[in-house]
């Protein structure tokens, strides 16, 4: 069949390599949505808690963290935290470092870095929650 008439926005170098739409984009664009809304609740009732905490003795904390609602409420901010830089951070790394050696290992360490650091937070909490 014939594709008289009809133009592609892709360059032919494009199509020879393949490059174009990764119909990635979308799924990223929400992410990053979805997980800055999450944030503003969860960050103002965190800072709220925190504000109404201060100065009260480490048992108070530990009271206040053990509570299942709350337990819940702070691994939910974790995962927001962590998931909304690791999106943002990928967007810069990908449109500003141009090796792409470089660029690969910036994103692997990225990951690495942000499955780690939430790991440890996540864990941190679940401590305290049931652990004391």
């Amino acid at each position: 069949m014939a594709t008289i008439g009809k133009k592609s926005l892709r360059s032919d170098l494009g199509r020879v390599r393949g490059l174009g739409s990764a119909k990635d984009g979308t799924h990223h664009w929400w992410g990053q949505r979805v997980t800055a809304i999450a944030l503003v609740p969860l960050t103002i009732w965190f800072v709220a808690s925190i504000v109404g905490l201060a100065g009260a003795p480490l048992t108070a904390l530990k009271a206040w963290v053990a509570s299942p609602v709350v337990a819940v409420l702070l691994l939910a901010l974790i995962v927001a935290v962590f998931q909304h830089a690791r999106l943002g951070l990928q967007v810069v790394i990908e449109d500003y470092v141009h090796d792409e050696a470089v660029k690969i290992a910036s994103l692997l360490a990225m990951n690495a870095a942000a499955l780690l650091l939430g790991g440890v937070a996540a864990l941190s909490i679940l401590k305290l929650a049931f652990g004391g």
